[in-house]
C-alpha cells in the first residue's frame, strides 16, 4: 500500500514507544515489591473533581448528547471568557473563543487556517514534538532554533530575527513549556511578538500549562499583549480532564469564521457531554479544588528538584510551571556506564536514551529521554514528570539513589 509523503514526514513519537517498553517491564514486575513507577507521561494523577463528573452524568441523563455548534456551547465560551478576566485580568470576548476536541484539535485548526505548503514556523529546541508534527501535517516545516538554559530554553526576539527567512510564517511558542516547565518572560514575549508582527508573521502560543504557573512573574496570558496573538489552551492539565478531549483556541476576530468552517468539516463539534461537564470547572467549589491541586503540584516540584540536584542530576532552570523537570543526566551517564566495555572503548556513547532504559530495567522507573524534544543537545536530557503522588516521587528518588550510588 502506498503511504502518503505527508504521513512519512511524521516522525515517531518516542515517548509512546518508551511507554510500550515500560508496560512490558511493568508486566514482569507486577506483584513484586518493586512495581513500575511512571514519571514519563505528562498526565495529572488527579481526575475531574466531583462537580464536573456530576455535570457529565446529568448531561447524559437529560439527553444532552447531540451536536453543538462547531465553535462550542455559547455558555462554555462565556465561562472561559469570564475565567480569563478573573484569573488573568484579560478581556477576551467569548466570540473569539473556539472550543475544540482537545488542544490537539486547536493546534491542528490553527495550522490549517494559517500555514501553506512550504511555510516555515520557528520554535525552540527543545519543544513538544507534536507541535512540530501539526505544522508538518499542514504541509509546513518546523524550524527548530536551539535555545539554552540562559534563555530558559525559550526563543528570544534576537534569535527570531536571526532565524527569520524568506519562507518564515511565524513562531509557535509554549509558555510554560513541555518538556522544560519554563515560561517566557513577559517582556521578552512582547519583543518576540513585535519582531514577528514587524515581519508580517503570526504568533501562536501554546498555553495549556498556564493554569499551572507557580511564579507571579510568569502567571500572565500572552493574550494580554495583543488581540492578534493566537492562544491554544486545554482542559487536560490544570482542569484535570485529559481523556475528556476538550480544549479551546483564542483567535483574532478575522479568523473566527475561517476556523469555524474548517472545524465544521473536520470535527463537527467537540464532545457535547465533555462541554456540559466543563461548565462545572468554573464553579467556585471546583476552582478552589484546582487551586489546592496546583499548590500540591508546586510542593512536588519544590521537593523533587532539589532531590535530583543532590543525586547529580542537574536541573539547569527551575521549572516555573507545569509538572516537568528537564534534567541533565550527562554526569550520571558517565558514572552509570563507566564500567561498560562498549562505552569505554568508544564504540557507543551513552545518553539519555540508554539511561532511561537502564532505569526501567534496574529501578523499574519510567522516565522520558530527550530524543523526542529536539536535536540541540537533547541526548543529555531526561524529562521527569512530577504529575504523580508524593509517595511515588519519594520511592522514585530512593530507587535513583540506589542506581546512582
Amino acid at each position: 500500500m502506498r503511504i502518503s509523503q505527508r504521513a512519512q514526514r511524521i516522525e515517531p513519537f518516542y515517548v509512546m514507544e518508551m511507554a510500550k517498553s515500560a508496560a512490558a517491564i511493568a508486566r514482569e514486575a507486577a506483584g513484586t515489591d518493586r512495581p513500575m513507577i511512571y514519571l514519563n507521561i505528562g498526565e495529572p494523577d488527579f481526575t475531574a473533581p466531583p462537580l464536573v463528573r456530576e455535570a457529565a452524568e446529568r448531561a447524559i441523563r437529560d439527553g444532552r448528547t447531540q451536536y453543538t455548534q462547531a465553535t462550542g456551547l455559547p455558555a462554555l465560551r462565556e465561562r472561559i471568557s469570564d475565567w480569563y478576566a478573573q484569573r488573568f485580568g484579560v478581556q477576551v470576548p467569548a466570540r473569539r473563543i473556539v472550543v475544540t476536541a482537545g488542544a490537539s484539535a486547536a493546534l491542528q485548526l490553527a495550522c490549517l487556517a494559517l500555514i501553506d505548503a512550504g511555510d516555515e514556523v520557528l520554535m525552540p529546541d527543545p519543544s513538544y514534538p507534536c507541535n512540530r508534527q501539526f505544522v508538518s501535517a499542514a504541509e509546513g516545516r518546523a524550524v527548530l532554533v536551539p535555545s539554552t538554559a540562559a534563555e530558559r530554553f525559550q526563543l528570544s526576539a534576537d534569535k527570531v530575527a536571526e532565524a527569520w527567512g524568506a519562507h518564515t510564517r511565524g513562531v509557535l511558542l509554549a509558555s510554560p513549556s513541555n518538556p522544560t516547565g519554563t515560561s517566557i518572560h513577559p517582556d521578552e514575549l512582547r519583543r518576540i511578538h513585535a519582531a514577528v508582527t514587524e515581519r508580517g508573521g503570526i504568533t501562536l502560543v501554546d498555553e495549556i500549562y498556564l493554569g499551572l504557573s507557580y511564579e507571579e512573574t510568569y502567571s500572565h496570558s500572552a493574550l494580554g499583549l495583543s488581540d492578534e496573538i493566537i492562544s491554544i489552551n486545554s482542559f487536560s492539565k490544570y482542569f484535570n480532564m485529559t481523556g475528556w478531549r476538550l480544549g479551546w483556541l483564542v483567535v483574532p476576530d478575522a479568523l473566527v469564521d475561517v476556523v469555524e468552517q474548517i472545524a465544521q468539516h473536520l470535527f463537527i463539534c467537540p464532545s457535547t457531554v465533555s462541554q456540559y461537564a466543563a461548565l462545572a470547572c468554573f464553579e467556585a467549589e471546583s476552582l478552589a479544588e484546582y487551586e489546592r491541586r496546583r499548590a500540591e503540584f508546586r510542593a512536588r516540584r519544590d521537593w523533587f528538584v532539589p532531590q535530583l540536584q543532590a543525586l547529580g542530576l542537574q536541573v539547569p532552570v527551575t521549572p516555573d510551571g507545569a509538572f516537568y523537570a528537564w534534567t541533565d543526566c550527562g554526569a550520571a551517564c558517565d558514572k552509570l556506564f563507566a564500567g561498560r566495555s562498549e562505552y569505554n572503548s568508544g564504540m557507543q556513547t551513552a545518553g539519555s536514551w540508554e539511561f532511561a532504559f537502564e532505569l526501567m530495567k534496574r529501578a523499574h522507573l519510567a522516565v522520558t529521554p530527550g530524543r523526542d524534544f529536539g536535536h540541540a543537545d537533547t541526548a543529555r536530557y531526561i524529562r521527569f514528570s512530577t504529575a504523580n503522588s508524593m509517595p511515588q516521587l519519594e520511592a522514585a528518588v530512593a530507587r535513583l539513589r540506589e542506581v546512582l550510588a
